[in-house]
C-alpha cells in the first residue's frame, strides 16, 4: 500500500463530532509528516492540520481549539479529532503522507455538517 486510505466521514449536526483515520504506508510512517487537508465545493484545497515525525503539530486558524491531530506509529495511522462542528467544515477531507522524497494521497472522505 502506497496511497493512504482515509475513513470516517460522514453527516453530522452543526455542534457534532466526528474522528478520522488515515491508514498510511508502514514502513516510512514514522519519518513522515501527516496533514489532513480539505477542499469544498468551488475552493482550493486548504490545510486543515499537520503532525511531524516528532508530533511537532500545526493548525489552520479556523479550526484551532476544535480540532485535533494525533498519531499512532505503532498502527502507521493518523487521526483528525473534529469537535464543534460547524457547517462551514462541509468538505472533502484528504490525508497527506509527505517525506523528503515521497508525498502521497488519499482519496478523501467527505464530511458533511448540516445547520
Amino acid at each position: 500500500q502506497v496511497q493512504p486510505v482515509e475513513s470516517g466521514g460522514g453527516l453530522v449536526q452543526a455542534g457534532g463530532s466526528l474522528r478520522l483515520s488515515c491508514a498510511a504506508s508502514g514502513n516510512i510512517f514514522s519519518f513522515s509528516t501527516m496533514g489532513w487537508y480539505r477542499q469544498a465545493p468551488g475552493k482550493q484545497r486548504e490545510l486543515v492540520a499537520t503532525i511531524t515525525a516528532g508530533s511537532i503539530t500545526n493548525y489552520a486558524d479556523s479550526v484551532k481549539g476544535r480540532f485535533t491531530i494525533s498519531r499512532d506509529n505503532a498502527k502507521s495511522t493518523v487521526y483528525l479529532q473534529m469537535s464543534s462542528l460547524k457547517p462551514e467544515d462541509t468538505a472533502v477531507y484528504y490525508c497527506n503522507q509527505n517525506g523528503r522524497w515521497f508525498d502521497y494521497w488519499g482519496q478523501g472522505t467527505q464530511v458533511t455538517v448540516s445547520s
